[in-house]
């Protein structure tokens, strides 16, 4: 796990890495904050992709042309190491962490041009813009005059498409599975997120970190 990736200054080893989160986390989050030994080995896959790893990548069959479905229970820790890893980026290469609920907020009161607020106009220079939806699920049904619509639903089939053809990367964290996100959205949707998305998994037996 050493030699993962380099910088100007040379190779960063994967425990580096780790100190490094630890010291960042405890810096946003709080004294409390830490980082899992039994998290390390997803840690070091989440490292792969975003360090673009194509060797290890390859070994652990990551692709790194797709984005990454982050999974686990509640209080597991998902939204802590997304936005670690968005700080890990270059600053040209950071990502803007969304949570659902607030992009519910926000149809409700801007209505359908939410949708593409987050899917065709998500360019930065002609560049498909990068995003993560925090805790997809957790976002009510809404209406807009009336009309139903499954927001979230109607933004990652947009963005579907900008995969295919602009090669738009998403990413997601959720604490669903793979049946319960084809009931809140669908056939079609669980379809597409499959040919988008890298799966990433917490054990499903991690305790809150939250207690």
């Amino acid at each position: 796990m050493t030699n993962l990736f380099s910088n100007p200054n040379g190779f960063i080893s994967f425990e580096q890495c780790l100190d490094w989160m630890q010291e960042k986390g405890r810096e946003l989050f709080g004294e409390h904050f830490t980082v899992s030994e039994d998290d390390h080995e997803l840690i070091f896959k989440l490292l792969v992709y975003f360090c673009k790893d194509k060797t290890n990548a390859e070994k652990l069959k990551i692709s790194l042309n797709k984005g990454i479905l982050l999974t686990g229970p509640v209080g597991c820790g998902k939204t802590s190491l997304i936005t670690l890893f968005r700080l890990f980026l270059p600053q040209e290469c950071r990502f803007g962490v969304k949570p659902c609920r607030d992009i519910s907020f926000e149809f409700v009161q801007e209505g359908y041009s939410t949708i593409l607020k987050y899917s065709t106009l998500a360019f930065v220079n002609e560049r498909p813009r990068t995003h993560c939806f925090d805790d997809l699920g957790t976002e009510n049904p809404l209406k807009f005059f009336g009309n139903d619509c499954n927001v979230m639903a109607e933004i990652l089939l947009s963005r579907y498409d900008l995969f295919i053809h602009r090669r738009m990367i998403t990413h997601i964290t959720t604490n669903l599975t793979s049946n319960e996100i084809e009931v809140l959205y669908g056939t079609r949707v669980r379809s597409r997120m499959r040919e988008m998305f890298n799966l990433i998994g917490f054990n499903k037996d991690v305790r809150d970190k939250r207690g």
